[in-house]
C-alpha cells in the first residue's frame, strides 16, 4: 500500500484526502478527510484576480494539509487547482505560495483534465448496479463539467457556471428575485446549450452528481438530521424530488438556510445558486435522454468524486506521480 494525499483547491473550498493505494492502483482506503471553506474565488469572476485576504486564507489552509501529511507519513502528494486558478491573472502569487508550503507544484489544471479525474473518481465509488453511460456531473464554485463515458470519459466539457460566479453575478438578494432567478438559469441554459454540441446527453443512463451543491441537495431532499455522507454516498433521487429540493433551496432565505442542520456554514451563501445549476442540468438531461427514447426516473449522488480521482493518480508514474511527500526543508 502506498499513501498518498490529494488536494483539490477550487474556487470556494480547498479539500485534503489521505488514503491508502492499492498496489494495483485501483482503490483507495481513506484515513483522513478535510474540507476547508476559503472562498480563494471571491471576486475572480469581475476583477480576474485573487483577493489578498483570500490567498492568505488559502495558503494557511495548505500549511495545515502540510502538516497533516507530515504527521500521517504520506509518501506522495497532487495539489490540483481548478476553475478560480485558471482565471485568476495574478495565480503565480497562488502557485509559488503553495509550492514554498507543500513542497510540490500545484497544477492548474484545464476543465478536461479536471472533468477526467472527477469521472475516475466516480467511477471508483458507483458499483456495477447502476448501468451506463454515465453522465458525471461536477459542480464547482467557478465551473462545471460534465463528463460521458462508460469505462472511460468519451465526452466531456467544463462550463463557466457555478455556484459562487452565479451567486456574485446574479443572485445578490435574500432571498434572490424572481429577475435574478431567471437571469441566473438564463446564463445555465446558454451553457448547457453549448455544452450539447460536444456531450451527446441523449445517450446518458445514469445521472450522477458530485460535489457539495449536489451532496446538500440530496441531503435536503432526504431530510437528514445532519451531514451524513453514508446516507448521501450512491443515494438515488427520484428526479422529481431532487428538483423539489433544488427549488426549495433556492426560495429560502439566509436565515433558513443556516438552520438546515446539514448545509456547510461555508455553503450558506452560494448553495441557491449551486441548486439552481444542479436543476438545470438534471432537467435539460432528462428532456435530451427522454427525446432519444430513454426514460431517466432518478438521479444519483456520489460522495467519490474528483478528489478521489486526483488521489488514485498521485501514486502513478509520470509527472503527476512522482511527486514525495511535503517535507520541512521545502519552506
Amino acid at each position: 500500500m502506498t499513501r498518498v494525499a490529494a488536494i483539490d483547491c477550487g474556487t470556494n473550498s480547498i479539500r485534503l484526502l489521505i488514503a491508502d493505494r492499492s498496489p494495483d492502483g485501483r482503490t483507495l482506503t481513506p484515513v483522513d478527510r478535510r474540507l476547508e471553506m476559503v472562498r480563494l474565488g471571491q471576486g475572480v469572476d469581475a476583477t480576474g484576480r485573487f483577493d489578498p485576504v483570500a490567498l492568505e486564507r488559502t495558503l494557511a489552509a495548505t500549511e495545515a494539509y502540510a502538516e497533516l501529511c507530515r504527521a500521517r507519513g504520506v509518501e506522495a502528494v497532487r495539489f490540483v487547482a481548478t476553475s478560480a486558478t485558471r482565471d485568476a491573472a495574478n495565480r503565480d502569487e497562488f502557485l509559488d505560495g503553495v509550492r514554498s508550503r507543500l513542497g510540490v507544484p500545484a497544477e492548474v489544471i484545464s476543465g478536461t483534465e479536471e472533468a477526467a479525474l472527477s469521472f475516475a473518481g466516480v467511477l471508483s465509488g458507483i458499483g456495477a448496479q447502476a448501468p451506463g453511460p454515465y453522465l458525471v456531473v461536477d459542480i464547482g464554485g467557478g465551473s462545471t463539467e460534465l463528463v460521458l463515458g462508460r469505462e472511460s470519459p468519451t465526452a466531456s466539457v467544463s462550463m463557466d457556471i457555478g455556484s459562487v460566479r452565479l451567486t456574485e453575478r446574479h443572485l445578490r438578494d435574500d432571498p434572490p428575485t424572481q429577475a435574478q432567478i431567471d437571469a441566473a438559469s438564463a446564463d445555465a441554459r446558454a451553457a448547457l446549450d453549448a455544452a450539447a454540441a460536444r456531450v451527446p446527453l441523449g445517450e446518458v443512463a445514469t445521472l450522477v452528481g458530485v460535489a457539495g451543491s449536489v451532496t446538500t441537495v440530496t441531503a435536503h431532499a432526504l431530510r437528514l438530521d445532519r451531514y451524513r455522507p453514508e446516507r448521501i454516498d450512491g443515494a438515488e433521487l427520484p428526479v422529481a424530488a431532487a428538483l423539489a429540493a433544488c427549488r426549495s433551496l433556492l426560495t429560502m432565505d439566509r436565515g433558513e438556510r443556516a438552520a438546515l442542520p446539514y448545509l456547510h456554514p461555508g455553503r450558506v451563501d452560494v448553495i441557491a445558486a449551486g441548486a439552481l445549476v444542479w436543476c438545470e442540468v438534471i432537467t435539460r438531461v432528462v428532456a435530451e435522454a427522454a427525446a432519444a427514447g430513454r426514460h431517466l426516473i432518478h438521479v444519483r449522488a456520489s460522495e467519490h468524486d474528483i478528489l478521489d480521482g486526483i488521489a488514485l493518480s498521485a501514486a502513478l508514474p509520470g509527472p503527476a506521480g512522482t511527486s514525495t511527500g511535503p517535507s520541512r526543508d521545502a519552506e
